[in-house]
């Protein structure tokens, strides 16, 4: 009786290992869900919105940029781990009409952009790339970094290394953020191990180094991310301010009229 139970426990481990293994070496697979697209893809679907490339170590990033002719500043917007540009970059006209310009990249692997995504050094240098490339057409103008679901902690991460530089966003923009991805797996799968996450992307760690006001979004029937991150986050930097959309998801709080007016109320007052 014992040998049987230690050959059924020898088995449970042996298969709790092999799947640890998996999680280790398929970590992309199961984070980001990029939708590729063609080289010869029309992205800008209008005059005033212009298709770049931005040349990264292994690849080419796929950028769009909404250009206005005399904006009042610029919103560089991180987006989530799924899709890509052709999706995200659907929001023109609300920066139409405050007056900003939008500049949006794709990750390695999304969209028209080429490569893949590898480790979290790689992501992080990346988007201070497309950062260095667009940020110097502003000169004088209103600098708002914008980051979505995914995109929070990569833009908590870039709003940190500027105010280190003295160069920090008139507004850090949270829509959706983790806590940190750690705290948000220990909710969603309780059996692995927080050390076994190769992609420590920790948006708490970010916000006591940002200079400027941060503006944190979260819709509370949001089921996917709860309400407890931004309420988090805020107990992190009590200065943030923390706007609740009642009824809003996470996938679809931008299109809660409370967000708009508010968002916009915030690059007004820039």
């Amino acid at each position: 009786m014992l040998k049987a139970v230690s050959v059924a426990l020898l088995f449970v481990l042996l298969v709790y290992a092999t799947l640890l293994a998996f999680l280790w070496w398929r970590q992309e697979s199961l984070m980001f869900f990029p939708a590729p697209l063609p080289a010869h893809y029309e992205l800008a679907s209008s005059p005033d919105i212009r298709e770049h490339t931005v040349e990264v170590p292994g690849a080419r990033l796929s950028v769009l940029q909404l250009k206005l002719p005399e904006p009042k500043g610029v919103v560089f917007f991180l987006h989530g781990n799924a899709g890509n540009l052709a999706g995200w970059f659907s929001n023109a006209d609300f920066y139409r009409a405050a007056n900003f310009d939008l500049v949006m990249p794709d990750y390695r692997g999304y969209g028209k952009s080429t490569g893949a995504i590898s480790d979290v050094q790689q992501l992080r240098t990346d988007m201070r790339a497309v950062w260095d490339v667009f940020s110097q057409q502003y000169p004088g103008k209103r600098l708002v970094l914008y980051g979505r679901s995914l995109g929070t902690a990569l833009a908590a991460d870039l709003a940190e290394q500027l105010s280190r530089e003295g160069r920090a966003p008139d507004l850090t923009v949270l829509v959706s953020p983790y806590s940190s991805l750690r705290e948000l797996t220990a909710e969603v799968y309780p059996w692995v191990p927080g050390a076994l996450l190769r992609y420590p992307l920790d948006t708490g760690s970010h916000l006591p180094g940002i200079a400027g006001p941060v503006l944190l979004v979260h819709g509370d029937a949001d089921k996917l991310i709860a309400l407890r991150h931004s309420q988090r986050l805020q107990q992190v930097l009590p200065s943030a301010r923390l706007l609740v959309v009642p009824g809003a998801g996470h996938d679809d709080v931008h299109e809660f009229p409370l967000y708009r007016e508010e968002f916009r109320r915030a690059l007004d007052l820039l």
